[in-house]
């Protein structure tokens, strides 16, 4: 017998029972964006490399330590994307979507990151973004921060997550402040974990992420990058405080928030919740006004987010918020018994699902006895078994039983419909 051959670690397979949640989860989200005017945009899993080394950032851990990269049969080092901000900026800019236009755009799709898989963290994993260009003012900051909040209160998260905010200023004041944090923590360099000593020459602004108790109680002196900040970048950043302010969203800032991708500048959040563990993040995003300038592009201002859909999903199973209408299940089973019963049973099934209700309808196929055929629609767990046979087709009617009550009536071939609906 041949060896199974088993799915990759850290890249798994969304079976059934899972597929309508996720189903449940991205129609939620596209009715939402939709109401703030966004439009979706899809682009390729494979990228050039050097799209991910200028757009993150060749010090960031996803490209140090993360990317799928593999050479194709030309010699061009292509890479799975990793991330959807710099892919989004590819397209968008390549199909001359955003020099002096507005675009609010979203996408949804597999990324690929090669780290340790543990519950919520995977190696290949779903994500939603949401991205606007073209505006500079902090309403737009402002408008995709109260859309994600929409989101977690039609999924019933919002009383579950917190929104930590925090400015990282304009490029000069954070190498500003970067200069001022290397020359404080390298007098205490011994003192710092092991990715910490190694971000100090290539990512110092990480370092305030690290989670180590030595480092943080070394932090505890340095410099803050609050000290740092101009009057263009707090302005901006007061005028979205009173943006949530006015529309009722509570947040903290976090002066340690500062994202870990090298395009973030002024605007950076997260939303966080408690219930995950240390997968805390189930949304992030930011400000990254010169990215598409850095990608080849002319100058663009742009601002968005991105939520993992495996922990949000972790995340309502958790706590209990799948609704049990976003869960597969079978309204009408039919069993049918001789050739005519089965050619009627086809007929009936059309009837059911092009109402407006949309009836899920599962038609015993392959023949078989009564008594098998009951069986498969007690375990098809729909709420009503159509019964025909070559009596009821001689009659012009069916059996339809009720297979929480046990109760059975005959209906006529032409009122299966209405006599659906009132059931259901």
């Amino acid at each position: 017998m041949a060896r199974k051959i088993q799915a990759i670690r850290g890249m798994n397979d969304i079976l059934p029972d899972q597929s309508s949640v996720w189903l449940y989860l991205e129609k939620t989200v596209a009715d939402v964006v939709k109401s703030y005017g966004y439009q979706q945009i899809r682009f390729p899993i494979v990228e050039s490399t050097d799209l991910f080394k200028r757009g993150v950032g060749e010090t960031t851990d996803i490209v140090e330590k993360e990317m799928y990269t593999f050479e194709d049969r030309n010699g061009e080092s292509l890479t799975l994307r990793p991330e959807g901000t710099a892919s989004c900026v590819r397209a968008a800019d390549q199909a001359g979507l955003l020099f002096n236009q507005v675009q609010r755009l979203w996408y949804t799709g597999p990324m690929f990151r090669y780290e340790r898989p543990q519950k919520g963290r995977y190696r290949q994993f779903h994500q939603i973004g949401v991205e606007a260009f073209g505006i500079s003012s902090a309403d737009i900051d402002a408008e995709l921060i109260i859309l994600s909040a929409r989101l977690w209160q039609k999924l019933g998260l919002l009383e579950h997550v917190e929104l930590q905010l925090n400015t990282i200023g304009l490029a000069s004041e954070r190498e500003a402040f970067k200069s001022a944090l290397v020359e404080y923590l390298t007098e205490f360099k011994d003192q710092l974990d092991e990715d910490s000593q190694r971000r100090l020459t290539t990512n110092p602004l990480r370092i305030l992420d690290s989670k180590d108790e030595s480092t943080q109680s070394v932090l505890q002196g340095a410099p803050n990058l609050e000290d740092f900040i101009g009057e263009e970048s707090q302005a901006h950043f007061e005028r979205l405080q009173a943006i949530l302010k006015a529309n009722d969203i509570p947040y903290v800032i976090n002066h340690r928030l500062v994202r870990g991708l090298d395009y973030y500048g002024k605007t950076v959040f997260e939303w966080v919740t408690t219930h995950l563990g240390a997968q805390a993040t189930v949304c992030a995003g930011g400000r990254y006004d010169g990215l598409v300038e850095q990608l080849g592009g002319k100058a663009t201002p742009g601002v968005g987010f991105a939520m993992g859909i495996e922990r949000l999903i972790l995340l309502l199973e958790t706590l209990d918020l799948v609704p049990a209408a976003a869960k597969f299940s079978t309204d009408v089973f039919i069993v049918s018994m001789g050739d005519d019963a089965e050619l009627t049973s086809f007929v009936l099934a059309e009837k059911l699902r092009e109402t407006e209700s949309g009836y899920v309808v599962l038609r015993h196929c392959g023949g078989g006895n009564f008594k098998n055929q009951m069986k498969k629609a007690d375990r098809s767990e729909a709420r009503l078994t159509l019964i025909i046979g070559q009596d009821e087709v001689d009659q012009g009617v069916c059996q339809v039983k009720d297979m929480l009550t046990g109760e059975q009536e005959t209906c006529v071939f032409d009122d299966v419909v209405s006599y659906i609906n009132s059931k259901l």
